[in-house]
C-alpha cells in the first residue's frame, strides 16, 4: 500500500535545497531500513501534496534517487525502494562519489566563506590562536638556504631528519624512520590506507559517533561502514566483537586520544581488549591521533601497545600548527609501509619537502613545544567556561575532557540537534549537530562544541531559547 503520511521532515527555510533534503532524507530511510526493499513510495503528486512542495521538485529528487540506485521506477506503477545491495557494488568500480554526496555537501559548506559567521561547531583553532610568527621564522631561515630541495621532488618517503625526529618524539621505542611515510595531512594518510586495503563491498568499522569526512571517503570507495558505539572509556568492545565475528571486516578506524567529537580518550584496559580482538580476528586498526598533542599527559595509544604490528598510526600537524602546511604521516609495519609508499608514488609522487623542513625546524628548535603549552593552557580555561555555560543552558555534558577543543553536549528532552542547527544557521551561527558524526547521519540530540570558538554570547542566547 502507498504511504499516506509525510516520509521525511522538509524545512523550506533551510539553506539546503529542497531536492537535496528529499534525496538525503529518503537515502537515510532506506539505509536505516525504515523503508524496506520493495516499499512503494507516494506518487509524485501525493508526495508534493503531503510535503507542500512543487511536483517538479519531487520529480527531480526521485530521478536522482533512481540514478543513485535507491529507487526503482516501474512504468505505470510508481517508484519502489531498490534492494540495498545495489548491483554496482559487484562491478570493478573504485569510486562511488554519489554515496558520499551528503558528506561532500557538508564539506563544501564547512569551507564556504560566510561573512561574520560564528563557528562554535568547527573543528579547528581560531586564527589568533595559531602562531604565524613560528612559521614565518622557519620560512625565513629556510629561504636563506640553497639546495635541490627548493626545486626537486625530495625523498619519496619524506624528509629523513623529520622522520627520524618523529620516530624519536612520537614513536619512541616503537618504530623507526623507515616505518614512517610523510603525507599531505592526516586525510591523505587515511586515504592511502583505505585505498590499499579496501575493495568495493568490504565491511569497515568506524567510531560512532566519529569523523564524518572519513565516512564520506569510505563510502566513495564502495565500503560498507558500520559504527562501533563510543563509550566514555573508548569503543564498546562487546559490540566490536559481535561485528568482527559476524562481518569479518578488514579495518577498524578509531580516534583514541581526545576523540572527535566526544573529547574522550580510550582507556588502557579497553585498548588492550581492542588489540586482543584485532589479533584474534585478523583486523587492522587504523589509529587516528590528530588531536593527541592537545592532551596534557602521555595518553594511551594503541600503536605504543601494539608496536605497530596490527596498528596503522596516522597523525598530522594541521590542527596544531597549520592546516596550510599539510604535513602529516603514517607509521606502520615495515612491509605495509613499503606498499603504502608504492601507492603514494602512483597517486601523488612525493609530498612537499619544503613544508616538511619548515615543520622540522619548528620541532627541533622547541617552538612547537612552547606553542602547544600555551594552546593547552588557553583551552583548559575556555573548556571550563564553556562547560559551565552549556550546563546553565540546560544541556548535559557527555564528559569533561582531559584536554583538547571539543565538548560533546546533549539537548534537553531529546530535541533534534539538526533542527536547532538549521535555525542557528539562519543567523550565521554554525553549529555541529550530532547527526553529522553518525555513519549515516542518523538523528541525534547531541552537539559538538569547539570551546575556542564559543566567545560570542549569541551562541548561548540561542541555546537558552532552544
Amino acid at each position: 500500500m502507498p504511504i499516506l503520511e509525510p516520509l521525511i521532515s522538509i524545512n523550506p527555510q533551510d539553506p539546503v535545497p529542497l531536492v537535496e533534503q528529499i534525496v538525503t532524507g529518503i537515502k537515510q530511510q532506506v539505509e536505516q531500513r525504515v523503508l524496506r526493499t520493495g516499499t512503494r513510495l507516494p506518487s509524485i503528486r501525493d508526495f508534493a501534496v503531503l510535503h507542500n512542495i512543487s511536483r517538479f521538485t519531487v520529480v527531480d529528487a526521485y530521478d536522482r534517487l533512481v540514478a543513485l540506485g535507491y529507487l526503482l521506477s516501474r512504468r505505470g506503477s510508481g517508484f519502489y525502494v531498490a534492494p540495498l545491495n545495489k548491483p554496482e557494488e559487484t562491478v570493478a568500480n573504485t569510486s562511488y562519489l554519489d554515496r558520499a554526496d551528503d558528506v561532500l555537501w557538508l564539506l563544501h559548506n564547512t569551507f564556504r566563506d560566510v561573512p561574520n559567521a560564528i563557528r562554535p561547531g568547527c573543528g579547528w583553532l581560531p586564527k589568533d590562536w595559531l602562531n604565524e610568527k613560528v612559521i614565518q621564522k622557519s620560512l625565513n631561515e629556510l629561504s636563506r638556504k640553497s639546495g635541490y630541495f627548493l626545486t626537486g621532488y625530495g625523498d619519496v618517503s619524506g624528509y629523513l631528519p623529520l622522520r627520524q625526529q618523529l620516530a624519536q618524539k612520537n614513536l619512541a621505542d616503537i618504530g623507526e624512520a623507515q616505518q614512517i611515510l610523510m603525507t599531505n595531512g592526516a586525510s591523505h594518510g587515511l586515504d592511502l590506507v583505505a585505498r590499499l586495503l579496501i575493495k568495493p563491498g568490504d565491511v569497515v568499522l568506524v567510531d560512532d559517533p566519529g569523523y564524518y569526512t572519513l565516512f564520506g571517503l569510505l563510502k566513495s570507495m564502495g565500503a560498507r561502514i558500520m559504527g562501533v558505539p563510543r563509550q566514555l572509556n573508548g569503543p564498546d568492545v562487546s559490540v566490536l566483537q559481535e561485528l568482527l565475528q559476524e562481518h569479518k571486516p578488514k579495518l577498524f578506524f578509531t580516534n583514541t586520544v581526545l576523540h572527535n567529537p566526544t573529547g574522550t580518550s580510550t582507556s588502557l584496559a579497553v585498548a588492550h581488549q581492542i588489540l586482543q580482538l584485532a589479533e584474534k580476528y585478523g583486523v587492522y586498526i587504523v589509529e587516528d591521533d590528530i588531536y593527541g598533542d592537545f592532551h596534557p599527559q602521555n595518553a594511551t595509544r594503541l600503536a605504543a601497545l601494539d608496536q605497530l604490528n596490527r596498528v596503522v598510526y596516522v597523525s598530522s600537524y594541521s590542527k596544531t600548527i597549520s592546516a596550510s602546511l599539510r604535513v602529516g604521516f603514517i607509521a606502520c609495519h615495515p612491509e605495509l609501509a613499503s606498499r603504502l609508499l608504492d601507492l603514494k608514488l602512483l597517486t601523488g609522487l612525493t609530498s612537499s619537502e619544503i613544508n616538511q623542513r619548515v615543520m622540522y625546524q619548528i620541532l627541533v628548535e622547541g617552538r612547537y613545544r612552547k606553542h602547544m603549552e600555551k594552546v593547552r593552557s588557553r583551552l583548559e580555561v575556555k573548556r571550563a567556561q564553556v562547560i559551565r555555560a552549556l550546563e546553565e543552558c540546560g544541556l548535559t555534558i557527555h564528559a569533561e575532557p582531559a584536554g583538547g577543543m571539543f565538548v560533546w553536549a546533549k539537548l534537553a528532552n531529546d530535541k533534534n540537534a539538526a533542527q536547532i542547527a538549521s535555525e542557528a544557521a539562519r543567523i550565521n551561527i554554525m553549529l555541529a549537530p550530532g547527526s553529522l558524526f553518525r555513519p549515516y547521519q542518523e538523528p541525534s540530540s547531541w552537539l559538538r562544541f569547539n570551546v575556542a570558538h564559543c566567545e560570542d554570547k549569541k551562541v548561548f542566547e540561542l541555546l537558552h531559547k532552544a
